[in-house]
Formats: structure tokens, sequence, C-alpha cells
């Protein structure tokens, strides 16, 4: 384990809320905690602006997904603590929720690929990662523990969309890692009372997304001269949401949700892998014949959709950011960014 803790800047720093985010070196994880502590702007009317005395606390194990540098907007922030550490590790785990008022849980193990070839890392971080923090968190009385999930625990839907109360059935280890997950943080509210919020979110897109997921996979390629790889016929549906809506949303729940509750959090753009793919050669200037179809994923789920009314009704949560305009300034970053991501992806290709 190793910590860093910044120098209070100008006069002792007194947070009234301490909120420990598990993961949060990773790309939504990082955007969030940005976010919680001021250094994003673009907050919308209807979300509620968090604390200038809240403190936060990152315990990430920095494995190949995670990034200190996306961090650094934040490390001189007088509220930000770095922790470097495992969510298995009980002793840290308890001692770390032991001094935070409430919970937000990023870290896992999260590509579908991965998963295939070796379930056991998921299994141990996203259940049993899960269950140590859940169990710590009812030792101690922690206020509130939001789990951060998936949409890919539902399976496949072919027409409409999935409501919160639709039953899981996950097709892919790393979906039935966070299904176990979830359910064991609901089973700990109802066995124990503990105040715990999940939300469920489609596919995220945008800037310092670890390049092994499609969008800064494809992008990284093809500003490489290389070709993408598309799976099967190209026809996998997934609704598109930029991570700055997640984050709003994901605040939203922990500000103004309900215990026991889950929360949708989706982007309203729903595409076939094939159209997104179009739309990534036509920023970067590249033809179709830098394509390669390749044999589909096993448990390849075909359309993801979520329905997000509660969250609209509930909490007031809409996406803002325009896909088109989102996309554009993605592939934008990932090419005035290079030194960012280029030795990202030789840790992907060698995991």
């Amino acid at each position: 384990m190793s910590t860093h803790r910044p120098r209070p800047a100008g006069g002792r720093f007194r947070p009234t809320r301490r909120v420990l985010v598990t993961g949060g070196a990773g790309f939504i994880g990082s955007h969030y905690v940005r976010s919680l502590l001021g250094a994003r702007a673009g907050r919308g009317a209807e979300e509620p602006r968090s604390a200038g005395d809240t403190a936060v606390t990152v315990l990430d194990k920095l494995t190949y997904a995670g990034v200190l540098a996306n961090l650094d907007a934040v490390r001189g922030h007088p509220g930000f603590t770095f922790v470097r550490g495992d969510v298995c590790d009980e002793s840290l785990v308890g001692g770390l929720v032991a001094a935070h008022d409430e919970v937000v849980h990023f870290a896992a193990e999260s590509h579908v690929d991965r998963s295939i070839e070796a379930a056991g890392d998921f299994v141990r971080t996203n259940v049993l990662g899960t269950q140590v923090l859940l169990e710590a968190a009812v030792r101690h009385r922690t206020e509130l523990f939001v789990q951060i999930s998936t949409d890919e625990v539902y399976g496949s839907v072919a027409h409409g969309s999935w409501r919160e109360d639709a039953p899981l059935a996950p097709n892919s280890p790393y979906a039935a890692s966070k299904a176990a997950a979830d359910l064991l943080a609901l089973a700990h509210h109802r066995t124990h009372g503990l105040d715990v919020r999940i939300t469920r979110c489609s596919n995220n897109y945008g800037p310092g997304h670890f390049p092994e997921k499609l969008i800064p996979r494809f992008v990284t390629r093809l500003l490489d001269g290389l070709t993408v790889p598309l799976y099967g016929d190209g026809e996998h549906v997934r609704d598109w949401l930029h991570v700055e809506d997640h984050v709003r949303g994901i605040e939203l729940v922990r500000r103004r949700g309900r215990a026991g509750e889950v929360y949708h959090i989706g982007g309203g753009t729903e595409l076939s892998n094939r159209e997104l793919t179009g739309r990534l050669l036509a920023l970067v200037g590249a033809d179709w014949d830098r394509v390669e179809r390749v044999e589909d994923r096993k448990g390849h789920d075909r359309r993801y959709s979520l329905d997000w009314a509660k969250a609209r009704r509930e909490l007031g949560y809409r996406p803002r950011r325009d896909f088109a305009e989102g996309l554009a300034e993605t592939v934008a970053w990932y090419r005035e960014h290079r030194s960012w991501w280029e030795p990202l992806v030789g840790a992907a290709a060698t995991r």
C-alpha cells in the first residue's frame, strides 16, 4: 500500500463529508473524482453541486487500466488522498471504510473479452472485492454505499428497453460477476439495513478511456494507420453515454437517490457497431478497407437498451452531451494526446 496526501493550501481543510472512491484512477472513476472535487466544469442546472468541504480518498490497485495521471488535476487539492491498494485486502479496506462516511464503488475488472479468457480475476475483484467492502461498511456503519454497475447484467434485449425491475440474465463472466456483486449489495441492504444504491449504465465513451475498449481501440489503431476488428456482422447494438453525463447521473444518485434502489443512467444514442465504425472512419479520414471482419465473440449480446425514466422522474437526470459532438471531441482528444495512450496500447496488448 502507498498513500499520497496533499498539503493543505492556505488554511486548514475541514471536510464535513468523507467519500471513499474505489477504482478512482480508472476512466469513469477519475472523471467522477475530478467532478466531485470541482476540477470539471459544465454542471447542469438540474443537478446538485457537491459541497466544497467534501474530502475524497481514492483506493486503486493501479492495475494496467488504472492510470495515476488521470488524477493529476486534483492531486494538489487539500481534500484529496490517494491510496494504492486492493479492494480484497480486508485490513486495508476496513481501516479506510471506518474513516469515511460514504463509499462509491467503481473498482472492477471490466473487459468482456478478458473475462472469457480468465474469469477468475473477475470473480475475485468484482465479487469478493465488493463483499469485502460491504462487510466493512456494515461493520463501521457507513452512511451510504453506491454500487456502480452495468447494463450487461440483463443479457440481451431484442426490442424495447430494460427497466430496473427486469430479471438479471448475464451472458458473459464479466456480466455475471457484476450481477453477483449487485445482488450482494442489495442483500446487505435488506439484511443489515445498509443504504445501498445501484447505478447501471450503458456503454461509456469520452477522453481518457483505456485503449482496450471499442471506441479508443478503434481510434488509436486508425490513427496509427492500422486496421480495426469488427465482430461478426457488425449489427450488435449499444446505447452510448458520454462519461460526463454518467458521472453527473452517479452524483444525482449519491445525493438524491433512495436506499435499496437501482437507477439506470443511459445516453439516448443507440447505434450498431457497424454504424459506429462508419462514424469513426469518417472522423479520422479513413475508408472501409481499414476494417477487418473477425469471428464473433463467444456469447456476444445482440442489443443493450436501458429505460432511464426512473432517474429522470426521481432525480431530474437526462443526458446533456450531443453524441456527434462528443464523439468528435473524443477523437480529437486521442489525436492530441498520443503521449497518454501510446504507452497504454502496449500494456493492453500484453495483458
